[in-house]
């Protein structure tokens, strides 16, 4: 007589989905015009071990296509003001970012 594994075992159980940390995206314009250049630096807003890596986008397309990259929705009031304020004052935050550990790390937002 084989003993044949239960179902329970055979069907794999969904991985927990990896903890996300609360923070936000501070973005720096520098220079003028088209020749602008953006800083993206990710912060938690609780301290860890990970340095934020700042990530250079070289005009404001790649800061569009950054931000897209990252997840951050453009529906949002609170990121069009943000967008607004970088461009009327050079710098802006854009709040409530969730990620994990990981998404950090992929998204080149945090040193490894």
């Amino acid at each position: 007589m084989s003993a044949s594994p239960s179902r329970s075992s055979i069907e794999a159980s969904p991985a927990p989905a990896p903890a996300k940390t609360r923070g936000f995206l501070h973005i720096a314009r520098h220079g003028a015009g088209p020749g602008s250049v953006y800083i993206v630096t990710y912060r938690r807003v609780e301290q860890e071990q990970n340095r934020p890596r700042p990530v250079l986008a070289e005009s404001a397309s790649a800061l569009i296509e950054l931000l897209e990259r990252i997840g951050v929705d453009f529906r949002l009031k609170e990121v069009r003001g943000a967008l607004e304020d970088i461009l009327r004052l050079g710098s802006a935050n854009i709040p409530d970012l969730w990620l994990s550990d990981e998404e950090m790390v992929e998204k080149g937002l945090v040193e490894g």
